[in-house]
């Protein structure tokens, strides 16, 4: 970033920011502070209204605007591609907004710079899965979750937990402060403080039923951000799988959130997982088939032998 870009810059920062330090503009465009003095006084030279408060940084002046900014074709379609994502991945009322902002963004390109971003646009593809037979019901709960944590209104959902109880009963009523969402994996996770647990919980949207907006409200947490919030780490256990070298890519792609490791040796790769339960490598060890032998804990060991004997049963 040369200089009149990186001024340019400082200039739509402060229209963004209602005050910032001049360390922080330093460490956002990777440059010392004396040359963020050095460039708020040209700008002042220049014409544009900043204001300096001794100990707390900068701002523009009320009302001063900059006109309208251009994009390069490589911006254009950064900005098309996310309208792509959002009417996605985002429930029909965004999905309708993104709509909205892809033609203002469209309408308002030069024809060069257009005809540049529909052409690298062309080489590019957000292709997106198939959806589950649940999937507008999700897209529908989806919303009435946003709406909920926006407006800070308490919600209830009966869930379908991973395992069942001592009774064998997987389904259990929720009531819970919904904090954020997040999408993990292609599936939108619920961060909220449940009730039942007395403590944050996170809850897949596909797994609910019976979904209500409560009238009840709650206060956020002083000082949570769900940008910076981190859940603590509960993968205790560690598998031991060796596979077949011809497998090795797969498993690799296929369970990279639990992967831990991988040891190449004569036999075979020594892949090492980190999970809450082993169960949840169940079904991927199952699908790898005689390519795939789990060696430790003896006792997941033995319930992937259980599993084979109802194969080779049932067949």
């Amino acid at each position: 970033m040369n200089k009149t870009e990186r001024q340019l810059a400082i200039t739509l920062e402060l229209q963004r920011s209602r005050m910032v330090r001049a360390e922080d503009l330093a460490a956002q465009f990777e440059t010392s502070v004396r040359t963020i003095y050095r460039d708020i006084q040209a700008l002042s030279e220049a014409g544009v209204p900043i204001i300096g408060a001794p100990g707390q940084g900068y701002s523009l002046m009320e009302g001063y605007f900059l006109p309208p900014v251009g994009f390069t074709a490589e911006e254009a379609v950064a900005l098309l591609l996310g309208t792509d994502f959002i009417g996605q991945k985002l429930d029909a009322e965004y999905g309708n907004v993104a709509k909205a902002a892809r033609r203002k963004i469209e309408a308002i390109l030069p024809e060069p710079v257009r005809a540049e971003s529909q052409r690298v646009r062309e080489t590019m593809r957000l292709l997106q899965a198939r959806e589950p037979a649940t999937g507008e019901k999700e897209k529908d709960y989806l919303g009435q979750v946003r709406r909920a944590i926006l407006e800070r209104r308490k919600l209830s959902f009966t869930y379908l937990k991973h395992s069942p109880d001592s009774g064998g009963n997987r389904l259990n009523k929720r009531e819970v402060a919904p904090y954020g969402l997040t999408l993990v994996q292609g599936n939108w996770m619920l961060v909220a403080r449940c009730d039942l647990r007395q403590d944050i919980r996170h809850f897949r949207l596909s797994r609910m039923t019976e979904l209500a907006v409560l009238e009840g409200r709650f206060a956020m947490p002083p000082g949570f951000n769900l940008s910076r919030y981190s859940p603590p780490d509960d993968r205790h256990i560690r598998v031991q799988i060796r596979v077949s070298p011809e497998i090795a890519d797969k498993v690799a792609e296929t369970c990279h959130f639990y992967w831990e490791e991988t040891e190449v040796m004569e036999d075979g790769h020594l892949v090492t997982f980190r999970v809450r339960r082993p169960e949840e490598l169940l079904p991927y060890i199952l699908g790898w088939g005689g390519d795939a032998e789990v060696l430790e804990p003896e006792s997941f060991r033995s319930r992937i032998r259980e599993e084979a004997i109802k194969i080779v049963n049932r067949y």
